[in-house]
């Protein structure tokens, strides 16, 4: 198994002056440091190691017997060997002759081994360039075109990753669902990601055309249908709600996005309240010091966040349920917007406190209440790797190397054999 924190260094020692500057940045170094998180092992290239045939190369004979015809020499570039011995066989039934390769070499120039670290380095933050570079200066040679060629390759023999080859048989109870976007082309290209709420698995990577509810709904029913999901956990947009609602599914928001939203809008009207220049609170017959004293209340509650709390909030709202809407062409006035926020924050409650209610058999809350395993995604499978970049020239390279990366991030446990790979 490839330990990749030595390999790094021993990349910067030895090719220090040809990874560009903006690499070499103290802001980007921790960067660098967060990728040492994958656990990779690289193909590897044995010459003795070479299986006989076991079917016939050409997909329409069905032939089992095979005759040795010769023994013949093959230039490989690899970091190791320069040559190795591949055998020419003769099928007995339609007479194809094909060649049968040791293990870590194929049909191509480049060995298993060296696309693998190629591949590794793109996946560590290196430029398609700044790649060819470090395989030179360890003895290969491999032009950008030719790492991208294979970084596409490989990222597109990743099993599952998209709605359509979506992981058999895999199923959980908790559905995580997050949006984002990377530029393409000088466009923002939206990202829908799917999770394993409970263990952080990726599960889907898909390029969406829009986010609202109806393109969502499309994207996340047949992921909830396959895995069997009786739980969605997202943010706080209307979109996953209207999903939720619509299928039949509990709801999970993250409390992390409402207590931020909240405290915000907290301080925000606290403010205006200690102002004294709307007087929309003595139309409701609530003193300003009520009020405050309500805020603060609130914000005592979305702490707790507490499911027998919820009667709380309706007496919270009802004391500003009369505060008048906004004429058409006018601000909402103080009081309505208390009106608005308590009334939000009363409905949000079963959905923000459903973590406390989700139990398993030892009486263990199974979520933490956030949509951190999503977040936590998008952040180490996509953004990061994409941060280094100035956007992806294609669609299809933006999903190919988000997909790859998740993928190698699935397999922090036991490591991915990149020979699965590797074409």
């Amino acid at each position: 198994m490839v330990t990749v924190s030595k390999l790094v260094k021993m990349m910067f020692n030895n090719v220090s002056g040809a990874i560009s500057r903006s690499s070499r940045k103290q802001n980007k170094k921790k960067r660098w440091l967060d990728y040492m998180r994958l656990s990779l092992i690289l193909p590897v290239v044995d010459p003795e190691q070479l299986v006989a045939p076991q079917h016939c190369a050409n997909p329409q004979c069905k032939g089992k017997h095979f005759r040795l015809r010769q023994a013949v020499r093959k230039n490989v570039r690899d970091t190791q060997y320069e040559q190795v011995q591949a055998r020419r066989y003769e099928c007995l039934r339609c007479h194809r002759t094909f060649r049968v390769y040791p293990r870590g070499v194929l049909a191509g120039q480049f060995s298993q081994r060296v696309k693998g670290i190629g591949v590794m380095l793109y996946v560590l933050g290196l430029s398609y360039g700044a790649v060819g570079l470090v395989l030179t200066a360890l003895g290969v040679w491999m032009s950008k075109a030719t790492v991208y060629r294979s970084v596409q390759a490989t990222a597109e023999r990743v099993p599952g990753m998209t709605r359509e080859r979506f992981l058999e048989d895999y199923r959980t109870p908790a559905l995580g669902a997050d949006v984002t976007s990377v530029k393409c082309k000088g466009r923002w290209l939206p990202v829908g990601i799917t999770v394993d709420a409970i263990t952080g698995l990726v599960l889907t990577i898909d390029q969406l055309s829009g986010e609202d509810a109806q393109i969502l709904q499309a994207w996340v029913t047949p992921i909830a249908n396959s895995v069997d999901a009786r739980v969605l956990v997202s943010d706080d947009a209307d979109a996953f709600k209207t999903i939720a609602d619509e299928q039949g599914l509990f709801q999970q928001v993250c409390k992390s996005h409402v207590v931020r939203n909240t405290e915000a809008l907290i301080e925000n009207l606290s403010q205006a309240i200690q102002a004294g220049q709307d007087h929309s609170l003595t139309t409701v017959g609530v003193d300003p010091q009520q009020a405050l004293a309500d805020l603060r209340l609130l914000g005592e509650l979305i702490q707790a966040r507490l499911p027998e709390q919820q009667p709380v909030l309706e007496t919270l709202y009802l004391r500003y349920a009369k505060a008048p809407a906004p004429r058409p062409g006018q601000s909402a006035c103080l009081a309505y917007r208390m009106r608005n926020l308590f009334l939000d924050r009363w409905c949000l409650w079963p959905r923000l406190t459903f973590y406390r209610t989700w139990k398993n058999s030892n009486g263990d809350e199974i979520l933490d209440g956030t949509n951190n395993a999503s977040e936590r995604a998008i952040g180490w499978w996509i953004k990061e790797r994409y941060r280094a970049m100035r956007g992806y020239k294609r669609d299809c390279s933006a999903l190919n190397v988000s997909r790859l990366i998740a993928y190698c991030g699935n397999h922090l446990a036991q490591g991915l054999d990149l020979a699965q790979l590797v074409a």
